[in-house]
C-alpha cells in the first residue's frame, strides 16, 4: 500500500478529453451540460486547473465513467 507525506509529489491528471471526444461532444457542449464555461473545460482538460469534487462527479454522471476512469494521480 502506498503512502503518502508532504514530501510526495501529486499531480491529479485526467483523460476528461478522452471520454469527451468518445461521446462525440465538444468542449462547448461538455461546458453547457455541465454549467460552465469552454475556458473551463479547456484549463481542465490541459491540467491547469483541477475541477472541484462536485464538477468532477457531473463530468463522471455526462460521460458515464468512474470516477478513477476519469481522474488519477501521475505519481513521481
Amino acid at each position: 500500500m502506498k503512502s503518502f507525506n508532504d514530501n510526495t509529489k501529486l499531480e491529479l491528471k485526467n483523460k476528461l478529453k478522452i471520454a469527451r471526444v468518445e461521446k462525440s461532444l465538444t468542449q462547448e457542449d461538455l461546458a453547457k451540460m455541465s454549467g460552465v464555461t469552454r475556458q473551463t473545460i479547456g484549463a481542465i482538460e490541459s491540467g491547469k486547473f483541477n475541477p472541484t469534487a462536485k464538477l468532477a462527479l457531473i463530468f463522471c454522471v455526462i460521460l458515464e465513467k468512474k470516477f478513477e476512469e476519469l481522474f488519477y494521480f501521475d505519481l513521481e
